[in-house]
């Protein structure tokens, strides 16, 4: 038997083990699989009749037990009625007595009345929405509900008015709250696509090091209107700029203005260098880019300005010694700005942080996510909506910067507005 037979038999063999294995394994999945249904069902059934025990219990305790005379009585009474109570994602139509007082007024009780207060529904579908499910989809992701108990709340058009309701409120909320407490060291500016429209983001960093989301503007482009509104709506809200702040930027000519044009001198701007390095690479041929992004990392690791201009203009003459024009001119574009981060002096973790848009493109990235499912965009206000939720799940999962302890030295270097490397 030579091998390719050997290896022929082996693999069936291995393959009628499997399907042995799979034979056995059936019948305890679908034993476990009904075991479940069996165990949620009694606990859905058991649920909402102590529910309905608790609600009986309030009643009594408010008129008096059922077909017993009581003198001077306040309350009595007054049958049942369905209420809607969230339960597992849905509302259900409970039955509850009713509570009627001698003068003619229905009372509430006090179990109905706390859960009236509690919006579960409406996390849960954010939930599910921010996990990937649609709207569409949402009854299909939920655990069966209680057997022979009405319920609703969960068809495509139900969820899409608790998001918009929800995210309306949630949204105006954030773009309108106040700034005045926000010491800022840096602002990160950066544009994502949604909807076949530009939404420019504003991410702040405090002095200890939190990331809070500041604001958006819908628009065509990254153009300087609508990042200069934005820039003097985060004024408006009463942000200070006391003191110079580093902005971070991907090298936009829009963002660039419209920070000049209202924060003036107190905008110290970084381009970021993966931005600069990565529109340079494609005006270089494949066989170069190597060396292009070696003398780039070699410039943007050097300890000084001095010594990162140096081997950035080297760099430049050899690209237009190769005639690579187009790129030699690139790499000069705003060649001080992509070093600012050297020039203040920074500690090796804040230069990595602060000389990339990484920072606010893990935010987008989020956004993105969140909306990846949305398919039909109806007008700005739903991508203000969505990106409002995006902003919002991104904000819950912010930790504080890593070097948050050396911030400290880029406050210095920005108040003092010189460098603070050492001599090259």
């Amino acid at each position: 038997m030579d091998k390719r037979t050997a290896k022929t038999q082996g693999t069936q063999g291995a393959n009628g083990a499997g399907a042995e294995l799979a034979d056995v394994l059936a019948p305890l999945v679908a034993g476990m699989t009904a075991t479940r249904a069996s165990l949620l069902e009694w606990v859905h059934a058991h649920g909402v009749r102590a529910l309905q025990a608790v609600f009986g219990a309030e009643a009594a305790a408010v008129v008096g037990p059922k077909g017993k005379h009581q003198v001077g009585r306040t309350h009595h009474h007054w049958g049942t009625t369905a209420t809607e109570l969230t339960f597992g994602g849905r509302r259900l139509q409970v039955a509850r007595p009713r509570v009627r007082s001698t003068k003619g007024t229905e009372v509430v009780l006090p179990a109905v009345a706390a859960w009236r207060q509690r919006e579960p529904l409406t996390a849960r579908v954010l939930e599910q929405i921010v996990l990937g499910v649609s709207a569409r989809g949402y009854a299909g992701s939920l655990e069966p509900g209680p057997v022979g108990v009405r319920s609703r709340g969960t068809s495509k058009s139900a969820v899409s008015r608790t998001l918009r309701t929800r995210l309306t409120a949630a949204l105006e909320r954030q773009l309108n709250q106040r700034l005045e407490g926000l010491e800022l060291l840096a602002l990160f500016l950066d544009g994502v696509v949604v909807g076949g429209q530009t939404v420019i983001v504003a991410l702040g960093l405090t002095r200890d090091g939190e990331k809070v989301p500041l604001g958006l503007r819908l628009g065509s482009t990254e153009n300087a209107i609508v990042c200069t509104e934005l820039l003097q709506d985060l004024l408006e809200r009463g942000l200070k700029i006391a003191d110079r702040v580093l902005c971070v930027i991907d090298g936009g000519k829009g963002l660039r203005r419209a920070l000049q044009d209202v924060l003036g001198t107190a905008a110290v701007i970084q381009r970021c260098q993966l931005h600069k390095a990565r529109n340079l690479l494609a005006l270089v041929p494949k066989v170069r880019q190597a060396y292009v992004r070696a003398m780039l990392q070699r410039a943007y690791r050097a300890s000084t300005a001095a010594a990162a201009r140096r081997l950035l203009h080297a760099l430049g003459t050899w690209l237009e010694g190769n005639g690579h024009v187009d790129a030699a001119a690139s790499l000069r574009e705003g060649l001080e700005e992509t070093l600012t981060v050297v020039t203040l002096g920074l500690p090796p973790r804040l230069r990595r942080l602060f000389a990339t848009t990484n920072c606010i493109e893990n935010l987008i990235r989020i956004v993105r996510h969140v909306s990846r499912n949305v398919t039909r965009w109806r007008d700005g206000t739903m991508i203000r909506r969505w990106v409002g939720l995006g902003l919002r799940r991104a904000a819950a999962r912010f930790r504080r910067i890593k070097g948050h302890r050396e911030l400290a030295t880029l406050a210095t270097a920005l108040r003092r507005g010189q460098p603070a490397e050492t001599a090259a």
